[in-house]
C-alpha cells in the first residue's frame, strides 16, 4: 500500500477512535478512566496521517513523478474494520458472554469492614456491592435495609433468573459478569438482556456458579421492573 493510502488509513482509523472517545460508545470498550488515553492516541493518529499527506505531496510536487508500484487492491480491505467501527458499534457485552462464564466475585478481596449503605429507602448500591456484602459479611451491614439493583437478566442452564452486571478492570477484553440470583417477586416474560432495576431485601439463600464454583448470593425482591439501557453499562 501506498504511503499515501496508508495515511487515510491512519486518519480513517484515528477519527473512528475519535468519535468513538468524544461519545458515550467508548464506555462499551473501555473503563470510563480511559477516555483522555483515547482521545490522545486518536489525536495522534489524525496528527500522523496529516504529516505523511503532507511529506508525501510536498515531495511529489518535487520530484514532479513517482515510480510507486501499483499496491495490491487487497490491501484496501484493511479499511473494512475501520468502517465498520464508524458506521456500526458494537454493543457491551450482555446476557450471552455472562451465561458462559462464571461469576467473578471470588476474584475481588473481601473486606473485613464495609461503609454503611446511602441514605434513602431503597438504598441504590451495585451489584457488585450488593453481592460482597452478601457473601463476605453475610448481609450484617444491609441489615433492616431495602435496597436497589440495576443490571441485566440472565440465566443459568437450569433456568435460576440472574441480576446481572458486567465488571472491568479494564477493558472489555477482560470483562467478568457478577450475578445475583433474584427471589421472590415474578421474573416471567423478561428475556435474557432485559435491564432492569429490582428493589429487594438481603436473603441468605446462595448457590455455586455451575461454570466455576463460585458463591452466588441472592435477593429476596420485592419488585423487578423494566428500565432503560443505561448509558454506562460496566460496573
Amino acid at each position: 500500500m501506498r504511503r499515501q493510502a496508508q495515511a487515510v488509513v491512519l486518519m480513517l482509523l484515528g477519527g473512528a477512535v475519535l468519535r468513538t472517545s468524544l461519545t458515550d460508545t467508548y464506555l462499551r470498550y473501555v473503563k470510563e478512566g480511559l477516555r483522555p488515553f483515547l482521545i490522545a492516541a486518536g489525536v495522534a493518529l489524525v496528527a500522523i496521517a496529516v504529516a505523511t499527506l503532507h511529506y508525501e505531496l510536498r515531495a511529489r510536487r518535487a520530484a514532479h513523478s513517482h515510480d510507486d508500484h501499483p499496491e495490491p487492491k487487497v490491501s484496501w480491505l484493511m479499511l473494512l474494520p475501520v468502517v465498520g467501527l464508524l458506521l456500526v458499534a458494537p454493543g457491551a457485552l450482555g446476557a450471552y458472554a455472562a451465561d458462559s462464564t462464571g461469576t467473578a466475585l471470588g476474584a475481588w478481596e473481601e473486606e473485613s469492614d464495609y461503609l454503611p449503605l446511602p441514605d434513602g429507602d431503597p438504598a441504590e448500591i451495585p451489584v457488585l456491592d450488593y453481592a460482597s456484602r452478601a457473601i463476605f459479611d453475610e448481609g450484617r451491614s444491609m441489615e433492616g435495609r431495602r435496597v436497589k439493583l440495576t443490571g441485566f437478566i440472565s440465566r443459568a442452564d437450569d433456568g435460576t433468573v440472574f441480576l446481572t452486571r458486567m465488571i472491568l478492570s479494564c477493558c472489555a477484553a477482560d470483562a467478568r459478569p457478577i450475578k445475583v440470583g433474584i427471589e421472590g417477586a415474578t421474573t416471567e416474560g423478561l428475556a435474557d438482556d432485559a435491564w432492569v432495576a429490582v428493589v429487594g431485601t438481603y436473603t441468605p439463600t446462595m448457590m455455586r456458579d455451575p461454570i466455576n464454583n463460585e458463591r452466588i448470593p441472592f435477593i429476596a425482591a420485592e419488585s423487578v421492573e423494566g428500565v432503560g439501557v443505561p448509558v454506562k453499562q460496566y460496573e
